[in-house]
């Protein structure tokens, strides 16, 4: 069970710092908090609770920044896929609203931990600000829609017209789009490692290569059990989103079951010149595109493109997915012949079936949250820090935890298998305009 997985192939895992694994747990110990899982949320609720004189435990199954937080593609975007600010508001009232203006404040509340800590260069944090192109004349009005909505949350965002996205891009491929200063990029396991690094400094105490076999509340305290002892603590965060039941199946069944995991598959092309760095993306903006079969890049410190996608189907995926991004990317900027990927690696993303991230309540002093939607970077640290504050004793009233009960999607099984072939349906819908 406490077998180490290595890493997988990823341009991050070449670029980021070193980090010599925390010892796994042996015995037992009790502590204030325990913190189930070494990504975003697990590490920034680590971080804040420590900061606020918390006694901290954090248990990770395999390495700091293994899962998705340390295999995607890097982009620390302000919003959501689909669920827009409003909707929040619709479904939950005050809390959605606070919400709604807690993920406009997630990318710089990210990059504002990142210079405090002096993690910057771990990081590779670039905060160059996100860019959402309108890959057709009719998302342009959804552009402008989306960004009068999340200027009324308080989101400093604008719409760039169609010469003012050319001239950013470094291409007429696309038509206009919502420019987001905030936002930007890092090297995701470098960032990983340096909040583990920062959250150590504050005095959380890390245990990897420790998967949980199982959580309890006894009536007074958390009890946790793996394979090398257990953890008794007053409060409980379980951070696990994508992963939730990859490496212990029946760790969390019903939190499992109320996600897909979907494949992601990331990928990096060899520097691009010096002449071709000034004359694409020379803002060195995070981009990811209103298409559903999504276009997405961003440079990394050495100048390679960071790219991906989706792919469906059998056969050798690894080698399609290359091809089709460096196509994608020939296809996108005419002055760019389709580049040789030099690294290529997938991971899961958790989605669900309308898009909004799920906020639970596991108990007493227990919290959790899961369903990114490819959202996870700015939006998991945001809400470890939401979940730190609700166990530290903060006013449920006054934080962004519009909470429900899981709901395990029916079929899950089946719903797995399938999920890749939700492509043909983007792809149908891309060829369409929005219905405003």
């Amino acid at each position: 069970m406490s077998t180490s997985l290595p890493f997988p192939p990823t341009i991050w895992l070449q670029t980021a710092p070193e980090r010599k694994p925390a010892p796994a747990l042996k015995g037992n110990v009790e502590t204030d908090t325990v913190v189930i899982g070494g990504g975003f949320t697990g590490l920034s609720a680590a971080r804040h609770l420590a900061k606020a004189g918390r006694d901290v435990v954090l248990l990770e199954a395999q390495g700091a920044g293994w899962g998705a937080s340390g295999r995607n593609n890097g982009q620390v975007i302000p919003t959501l896929t689909a669920a827009e600010p409003d909707a929040w508001v619709a479904r939950f009232g005050e809390t959605g609203k606070r919400f709604a203006e807690m993920i406009g404040a997630s990318a710089g509340m990210l990059y504002d931990a990142i210079r405090e800590e002096d993690i910057v260069s771990d990081a590779d944090a670039e905060q160059t600000g996100w860019f959402q192109p309108a890959h057709s004349p009719g998302r342009t009005k959804l552009s402008q829609k989306r960004v009068e909505a999340w200027s009324r949350f308080g989101l400093d965002v604008r719409y760039l017209d169609r010469k003012e996205t050319s001239d950013l891009l470094g291409t007429e491929h696309w038509y206009g789009g919502m420019l987001a200063p905030s936002g930007g990029h890092i090297n995701p396991l470098g960032l990983a490692r340096g909040l583990a690094k920062a959250a150590e400094r504050h005095g959380v105490t890390i245990h990897e290569n420790t998967p949980v076999l199982s959580y309890e509340h006894d009536g007074a305290k958390w009890i946790v059990k793996t394979e090398g002892g257990t953890v008794t603590a007053r409060a409980l965060i379980l951070a696990t989103n994508a992963y939730t039941g990859e490496l212990v199946p029946r760790l969390a069944r019903r939190l499992a079951h109320s996600i897909v995991p979907v494949s992601s598959w990331q990928m990096s092309t060899e520097p691009l010149s010096d002449e071709l760095r000034a004359t694409i993306l020379p803002g060195r903006q995070a981009v990811s595109d209103t298409r559903g079969d999504l276009r997405f890049f961003h440079y990394d410190r050495d100048n390679r493109l960071i790219t991906g996608g989706a792919i469906m189907g059998f056969g050798d995926l690894a080698k399609r997915m290359a091809n089709k991004a460096a196509n994608n990317l020939a296809d996108s900027f005419p002055q760019l012949a389709p580049p040789k990927m030099t690294h290529i690696w997938n991971g899961y993303l958790s989605m669900n079936w309308d898009r909004f991230p799920r906020v639970h309540s596991l108990g007493p002093n227990g919290w959790t949250w899961i369903g990114c939607n490819g959202r996870g970077v700015a939006l998991g640290y945001a809400l470890g820090r939401e979940m730190a504050r609700a166990v530290d004793g903060e006013d449920l009233g006054g934080l962004a935890l519009p909470t429900t009960e899981p709901n395990p999607l029916p079929f899950h099984t089946i719903g797995r298998a399938i999920a890749p072939y939700y492509l043909i349906l983007y792809k149908i819908k891309d060829r369409m305009e929005p219905k405003l």
